[in-house]
């Protein structure tokens, strides 16, 4: 068990998240299980599933098999794109919980804006109500841009704790997380090591990774803490779940933080669907 614990960020209900947490994407569900309570060990207590991840029964299985309290783990799921809507999000909800196992969720995130099928206020709403309702405690989105965190608040008056979205050296997302910081919003880095071997081989981050006699993937995750950033960073690998959470003893000086803002490049460096126009179920 380690001895470090990560920083806790305030969401603007009031509520707080562990800044580091552990994502579980792409992780089949028989082995979720078995990595969930790893993490756990290492120290992790904020796990990030999703319903379209189809792991969400193997994370559940591992909070039912640690001797971690409850009360001490911060659990996300995620609403899909083919559950948007009102009532859909609601039975969606009720779905996750059993596979979870769990009686409240610490937060709830619509997984993707879809701005052609219009549903994301209507999807809002239920999740305004299940966080009226105790079951959820905080609420948020994933893959918003701009546009859709205002039409949010422009509708309902709640503006979400955190955006979920792709964010890492190539890509950093400076604009949105600027407009972010003006409504209160949370940011929060999926793919955070961005496309892994090619970023992780940069020679400015193995230059800072020696100079701190750490590793590169270690510098990315500081580098994501030191921007503020709440970060998932994923591994089935022992050794690398507990050297992720380690990232959090490496504090990254100005220089550091200013070598890797070279590696910014602005749109060209997304490596995933744009919210703006993604279209899939």
């Amino acid at each position: 068990m380690s001895n470090l614990s990560s920083p806790v960020l305030t969401f603007n209900d009031g509520n707080t998240i562990p800044q580091l947490g552990y994502g579980v994407w792409k992780v089949e569900n028989d082995v979720a299980t078995d990595v969930v309570v790893q993490a756990f060990a290492a120290g992790y207590r904020h796990i990030d599933t999703a319903k379209v991840y189809g792991n969400e029964a193997g994370v559940g299985a591992a909070i039912a098999a640690t001797d971690v309290p409850r009360e001490d783990m911060f659990i996300t799921t995620k609403v899909w794109n083919a559950d948007q809507g009102y009532a859909e999000t609601l039975a969606a909800f009720d779905a996750s919980m059993e596979r979870l196992g769990l009686d409240y969720l610490d937060l709830y995130l619509i997984h993707w804006l879809q701005p052609k099928q219009g549903k994301h206020v209507d999807t809002w709403r239920a999740l305004i109500d299940l966080k009226k309702s105790g079951r959820v405690k905080s609420i948020g989105v994933c893959n918003f841009t701009l546009e859709g965190l205002a039409d949010l608040e422009d509708a309902t008056g709640v503006v979400p704790v955190i955006n979920q979205v792709e964010t890492h050296p190539y890509f950093p997302q400076a604009e949105l997380r600027a407009y972010e910081a003006s409504k209160g919003i949370l940011h929060q880095s999926w793919s955070p090591l961005g496309n892994g071997s090619e970023l992780l081989s940069e020679p400015t981050l193995a230059t800072i990774a020696a100079k701190h006699g750490v590793t590169p993937a270690q510098v990315v995750i500081a580098w994501h803490l030191a921007l503020g950033n709440v970060v998932i960073p994923k591994s089935v690998t022992p050794e690398r779940i507990v050297e992720n959470y380690g990232s959090l003893e490496l504090t990254l000086d100005a220089d550091d933080l200013a070598a890797i803002a070279t590696l910014d490049k602005g749109a060209a460096g997304r490596i995933s669907a744009d919210p703006a126009v993604s279209d899939f179920a």
